[in-house]
């Protein structure tokens, strides 16, 4: 069985604990909007000591920041949804090979699909 199934059974039955991760994933994100704001001097004075070691340092914990706040948010949400719906799909057109009818055929499939079954 995988990861997202797992999570999903997991946050279904404990209600509490995924309401719990989606406030962490909101609290991370304003809480960095904060610290953004407030300690941006300090962070580009720290900076300005060494580019070439400091801002991949730093580009690595914003990467970190932002995939902790898109877990959060998505283990809490994950209770939602339908049973019988695919974890992490996309929609099918991204998958096809472009072929002879243009590169943006597989899009153009996947908004006719949606005009059908919104109708």
């Amino acid at each position: 069985m995988s990861i997202c199934k797992d999570l999903k059974r997991f946050t279904r039955t404990h209600e509490t604990i995924a309401d719990l991760f989606s406030l962490l994933g909101a609290g991370l994100l304003f809480g960095s909007v904060w610290a953004t704001l407030a300690y941006h001097q300090l962070v580009m004075q720290w900076l300005a000591g060494d580019y070439l070691l400091r801002v991949p340092l730093l580009m690595l914990a914003l990467a970190l920041n932002a995939f902790g706040i898109l877990a959060l948010l998505a283990a809490g949400s994950s209770r939602f949804g339908e049973d019988d719906e695919h974890c992490f799909g996309t929609f099918p057109g991204r998958r096809t090979r472009h072929g002879a009818t243009g590169v943006i055929s597989g899009w153009v499939q996947h908004m006719e699909n949606v005009g059908k079954k919104h109708r």
